[in-house]
């Protein structure tokens, strides 16, 4: 009877524990359901198109994303360099449509464009086009700014590792570790140190997102653009669990308990309010899955140090406070394991691209660490825990270092997630390879609109549009698709286009065999005794 006594209370508090986080944890999930899906932003078409040729200045461009986008840069280089900012533009869905302010010479310009894609990530790319005949291409090369870049990780560093040790370590010493309160110190140093850190790469997101040097960090407009990205959210609620989490150090008992729960939640909601996992779909599964896995990090990685630190002054104390954390740990880290997993198959999609995107380097760096991580963890739970709650000091000691070894890995893999900033999931290479090759051919007789999809090498289908030379419908008898590569000795590939019934010609079954500039000819059969013909290059991407 005198064993099971100290059984019983420690039941009631696991219990309580597990059911107060669970319920937590699911309303949560619930709060944080998306009310619309979000998306890393990928380039659909261009008018004028990539590579176009044309008569006249255009008196306005457009650019269409896979998602809608907000734009932050947009620039016109002129065939002598001198660039034009463009200022006047609208959003019509999916589509930018942006003013030309003055009549363009000829030669060759590029449109260049700056966008933040709902994800909260800037996305940037250029077009070129010609006016009359084309020149040399003027330079609009985006320089990388590897100072800003530097910056930018360092900041989401000491952001994660704040969110992570810090709140996690306050929840750490309300719920599990009793009355030991050690490691209050390195807490509150790493909770001070991401409430500086926070504004700081909100700064730093608005630079990131204009492509502006670290010299504009206080100019109003950088903040202005931070503002308008959805990192903005995680910020704002990385501030409040911040907050929360020096109230439950520094206030009342009381209190303690429920403002470190609420904080470790923060943690979850704050990672799943922005970024490229949190970004993909479906939305419905990948933003609460983000939350939980930023949760059971914070869970895990913030009693390392309090632990650690009250093994080496009040290991008699800490007995209690192992104990708890060894007996709650599995289940999260079974949550942490689950969510990760299912996370970076969304994210790679297939295993190939591990080792083919930088990405998926990241990510095999990152899984090589956690499997360090959780070796020596497991080594800790099944070998070291049992004889230190027992009170043999060696193996305190021995425990005490491998956590600290822990701790040390905790941080490498923090600076390695924040290295996936400057790498596009292989999702988002996948929507932007799947874009369509389009172009728009503009005759006095007739017109078409040609889109190839996908637009890279292999095999493709081709759709058409076609309309007379002042925009009125074109009923055609047959068309046939011609496309020729000259200059790589490839002779024409013909092949007749169908009508399925909705407006368009259509060739399925089609194979490019290279990528390059391509010349695409139709020909479109009119009646039995007209024929016309329309052509125009188009670029083929590679695969």
């Amino acid at each position: 009877m005198k064993a099971a006594l100290p059984i019983r209370p420690s039941g009631i508090r696991i219990s309580h524990f597990s059911g107060s986080l669970l319920a937590a944890l699911l309303l949560m999930a619930l709060l944080i359901l998306p009310c619309s899906a979000f998306a890393h932003a990928a380039l659909v078409a261009t008018d004028p198109g990539d590579g176009a040729v044309l008569k006249e200045s255009p008196a306005q461009f457009s650019l269409t994303f896979s998602e809608p986008v907000s734009p932050l840069v947009l620039t016109l280089v002129r065939p002598d360099g001198t660039q034009l900012a463009l200022t006047s533009f609208h959003l019509d869905g999916q589509t930018l449509e942006i003013q030309n302010p003055e009549t363009l010479k000829s030669g060759t310009h590029v449109l260049s464009w700056r966008v933040v894609s709902e994800d909260g990530h800037p996305v940037g790319g250029s077009a070129l086009f010609s006016i009359g005949a084309p020149s040399a291409a003027p330079v609009a090369g985006e320089h990388v700014d590897w100072t800003l870049r530097g910056a930018i990780w360092i900041g989401k560093v000491l952001l994660y590792a704040s969110l992570f040790l810090g709140v996690g370590g306050v929840f750490a010493l309300a719920w599990l570790a009793g009355n030991q309160r050690c490691g209050r110190r390195p807490i509150a140093i790493a909770l001070l140190l991401g409430l500086a850190a926070a504004p700081l790469s909100f700064g730093l997101q608005g630079l990131d997102a204009l492509g502006a040097p670290l010299t504009r960090f206080a100019e109003p407009a950088v903040w202005k653009t931070a503002l308008e990205t959805s990192f903005s959210w995680t910020v704002l609620i990385a501030l409040i669990a911040l907050g929360l989490a020096l109230l439950s150090l520094a206030g009342p008992a009381f209190s303690r308990k429920p403002l470190a729960l609420v904080g470790l939640l923060g943690v979850g909601a704050a990672l799943a309010a922005s970024g490229h996992a949190s970004a993909a779909e479906p939305q419905w599964l990948t933003r609460p899955l983000v939350f939980l896995h930023g949760t059971a990090i914070a869970f895990w990685a913030g009693a390392l140090a309090p632990l650690g630190l009250g093994l080496y002054w009040q290991p008699a104390k800490t007995s209690a406070f192992l104990r708890l954390f060894s007996r709650t740990i599995l289940p999260v880290v079974a949550l942490l394991a689950a969510s990760g997993v299912a996370l970076a198959v969304i994210q790679v999609q297939t295993p190939l691209a591990l080792l083919h995107t930088a990405y998926g380097r990241l990510l095999l760096l990152k899984l090589v660490l956690l499997l360090f991580l959780f070796t020596l963890a497991s080594v800790n739970r099944w070998t070291l825990t049992a004889p230190a709650e027992a009170g043999d000091t060696e193996v305190q000691r021995r425990l005490m270092r491998s956590i600290g070894i822990e701790t040390l890995i905790v941080l490498a893999i923090l600076g390695v997630a924040a290295g996936w900033r400057f790498t596009p999931p292989p999702r988002a290479l996948a929507i932007a390879a799947a874009r369509p090759a389009s172009i728009h051919i503009h005759t006095l007789n007739a017109m078409a609109d040609l889109s190839i999809t996908p637009g890279h090498a292999g095999q493709v289908a081709a759709s058409m549009v076609l309309m007379s030379g002042d925009f009125g419908p074109l009923d055609a008898k047959e068309v046939t698709l011609v496309l020729s590569k000259p200059d790589s000795g490839i002779e024409p590939i013909k092949r007749p286009a169908a009508k399925p019934g909705d407006g368009t010609w259509r060739v399925d079954n089609l194979v490019i065999p290279i990528p390059g500039r391509w010349n695409a000819r139709l020909e479109i059969l009119v009646s039995d005794f007209d024929m016309v013909k329309i052509e125009a290059p188009i670029d083929i991407r590679p695969q």
